[in-house]
């Protein structure tokens, strides 16, 4: 992950304020995400325009003790940017020990369900690959309550519906984190439904839940798929 984006984010209260809208980005009606884009765009702009101005406040001066505040102003500017953007706001380092009781994770959970659920406006959007990685295995290491335990086997479920993109692997990181009736209950729906990506997917999970000794490797599923087609 980048480096911390500034004072203030770690706040129950700021995170609600800054981001309320963002919901609408995994909302059903078009009209409402197509809102919530608009507004994403501008705030990821600003973001972009605010570590340029960075940048620049580097370049080599013969003035150092005016380019020394430029750089501190510059700074903060970027800071309260990325602190109203996403996934900017989610980089970083937090207050909080675990990602569990940090004020953001509702919003780390909502940019992967966005990605879930609306994957080509996430990649057109906010497409961050490592971000997501990233977001992936701290939660999946992490001690959750009851609405994130949910919101993650959600999660999962989604994903073992669609064809793999970028980083589904570390969904299973996830499953195992959260396994228990109510995920297998999904996986065994979604391995008797006709979506052939769901069958194939969820009896792969399924089936490295069953055998927690086995890494998630690419020779693993490449192993396994052989078998389930011979």
């Amino acid at each position: 992950m980048k480096e911390a984006t500034g004072p203030d984010l770690d706040d129950d209260h700021g995170w609600a304020e800054r981001f309320g809208w963002a919901y609408g980005l995994v909302a059903p009606d078009p009209a409402e995400r197509a809102a919530a884009l608009v507004r994403l765009d501008r705030a990821r702009r600003e973001a972009e325009d605010a570590v340029l101005r960075v940048h620049q406040a580097w370049l080599p001066t013969p003035w150092l003790r005016f380019k020394t505040r430029d750089r501190r102003a510059a700074q903060r500017a970027y800071e309260a940017a990325a602190g109203r953007s996403l996934p900017e706001a989610l980089w970083g380092k937090r207050a909080a020990a675990e990602i569990s009781t940090w004020p953001g994770l509702p919003f780390a959970l909502l940019f992967l369900e966005w990605e879930a659920r609306y994957p080509q406006e996430w990649t057109q959007h906010a497409k961050e690959w490592g971000t997501k990685q990233s977001l992936i295995r701290e939660l999946a290491s992490a001690d959750h309550d009851d609405r994130a335990r949910t919101k993650l086997v959600e999660l999962v479920d989604l994903v073992v519906q669609r064809p793999y993109r970028c980083k589904d692997r570390e969904y299973v990181r996830v499953a195992r984190a959260v396994d228990g009736e109510d995920l297998r209950a999904r996986l065994h729906r979604s391995h008797r439904s006709e979506n052939s990506w769901a069958q194939l997917h969820a009896s792969y999970v399924l089936w490295l839940l069953d055998r927690p000794e086995v890494p998630n490797t690419r020779h693993v599923w490449r192993t396994w798929l052989a078998g389930s087609r011979s």
